[in-house]
């Protein structure tokens, strides 16, 4: 999972965790808010009284009564006057029922006890439960309503401000890896970024990629100038031999272990050209300009294979659409991976097998060419080291020494087309090369 996707799942989790846990809490909070309003809101209405009887006198509330009490219409309010005794108490707001003309209610009081003329009086104002609670469910939904808003808005910003902080890493990710093709020749920019964390990373993997393409450079120059350096004198060795066959001066035994020398030669010739060719596919020195179609190709590489099926009674059969059109390739490359597959498919075959050219041709998928033969196989632990250059192996008493495979798969790699093998011991082998789809014409 992405960087990306990993913090976009962590800040929306951890919002909705959030919301999960206020939704829990706010119908205490909003019944404590409210609660805590309706104590102030007392307050104030105990003030008021005070000052109206200060300015006033308290006749204005008592008009010649012992007593006073007044509630709205409603009976949600009420305010009561009365004496009291001489002692004055501290203010006290409790929740306590009243009887109000013959019902009985529940109210939120304030009870304060003050003293005018030398008289202690006992005021209330007091306002039933049922009102203070009428506003907290749409005051949980505007809360609601209002966190939900700006946890969106949050969540958008956190995800905009996230995207551009990784947007280095990004492109880090695709200059200096994805799209980054070795030996590394080009030498990029560094990436523009203010986040020093991403500077240090982009400035080590340039520094990595360098130390890799120069250790690459090295190995290559020194397979390349061991390859040339080993051609003289294994030349030498052939001219003066082939010498001493033609004066005549050797014995018969001597002829057949000057021969056998030769062949040894002339194989060590063939592996030093091979990790020539090798290194030349390598060292990027063949041009992918050539567009080709695929059925010529095949065709080209059986003129020079085809006498060789008869030698084992081999039957080839090909099943390759005749619209399938490679660009972007080197043809001769491509033609030196597909004959040494073929020619492993003849030589490995059974006498009277068959082998089968097939392609999976599909507008918008990868294009797909299956070399399938009926030979002696490939053992399974043995498949996943055929490609493996000097991989020493024995088929059917004869020996090789992995250089063919190992040009198919870089010239494979050269081209970016991915290989894939099938093998069963005594039934055949598969060889599938999927090229990418951009170079289908």
């Amino acid at each position: 999972m992405k960087l990306f996707t990993k913090l976009t799942l962590f800040i929306t989790l951890s919002k909705l965790a959030v919301v999960l846990l206020f939704v829990m809490l706010l119908p205490s909070l909003v019944d404590g808010v409210a609660s805590r309003y309706n104590d102030y809101y007392l307050s104030q209405q105990k003030n008021k009284v005070l000052r109206v009887i200060n300015k006033n006198g308290i006749d204005f509330y008592l008009q010649g009564e012992p007593d006073y009490g007044s509630y709205t219409m409603l009976k949600e309010e009420y305010i009561s006057l009365e004496p009291a005794g001489k002692n004055i108490l501290p203010d006290t707001i409790a929740t306590l029922r009243r009887v109000v003309e013959e019902d009985t209610l529940t109210y939120r009081i304030l009870t304060h006890v003050f003293s005018y003329n030398n008289k202690s009086y006992i005021l209330e104002v007091g306002k039933t439960v049922s009102s203070i609670g009428q506003y907290n469910r749409p005051l949980q939904k505007m809360a609601l309503y209002v966190l939900v808003g700006l946890i969106v808005i949050t969540i958008v910003i956190d995800l905009v401000f996230t995207r551009l902080l990784l947007r280095p890493l990004g492109v880090i990710i695709s200059n200096r890896l994805l799209h980054r093709k070795f030996p590394f020749k080009d030498h990029a920019p560094p990436i523009k970024t203010s986040t020093t964390d991403f500077k240090y990373l982009d400035a080590s993997l340039v520094d990595l990629m360098d130390k890799i393409r120069e250790a690459f450079e090295k190995e290559r120059e020194f397979t390349s100038n061991a390859s040339h350096e080993l051609m003289t004198p294994v030349s030498i060795l052939q001219t003066k031999m082939e010498n001493m066959l033609v004066d005549g001066e050797l014995s018969e035994e001597m002829e057949k272990q000057v021969l056998g020398m030769m062949k040894t030669l002339n194989r060590l010739k063939k592996i030093v050209n091979s990790l020539l060719f090798i290194s030349r596919i390598e060292n990027d020195q063949f041009p992918k300009a050539d567009t080709f179609a695929v059925h010529t190709l095949l065709e080209e590489v059986m003129e020079e294979l085809h006498h060789r099926l008869a030698d084992k009674d081999l039957q080839y059969t090909v099943n390759v659409s005749r619209n399938a059109i490679l660009r972007g390739q080197n043809h001769d490359l491509i033609f030196q991976l597909i004959y040494n597959l073929l020619n492993n498919a003849i030589r490995y075959n059974r006498e009277g097998g068959a082998i089968i050219v097939s392609d999976s041709y599909k507008a918008g998928e990868p294009y797909r060419l299956s070399l399938r033969d009926t030979g002696i196989g490939i053992p399974e632990q043995e498949q996943t080291h055929i490609f493996n250059r000097f991989k020493k192996v024995e088929k059917s008493g004869n020996e090789g020494y992995g250089l063919g495979l190992s040009i198919v798969s870089t010239i494979a790699r050269y081209h970016n087309i991915q290989l894939e093998v099938s093998s069963k011991v005594g039934e055949g082998s598969v060889f599938t090369l999927i090229f990418p789809e951009e170079s289908l014409v």
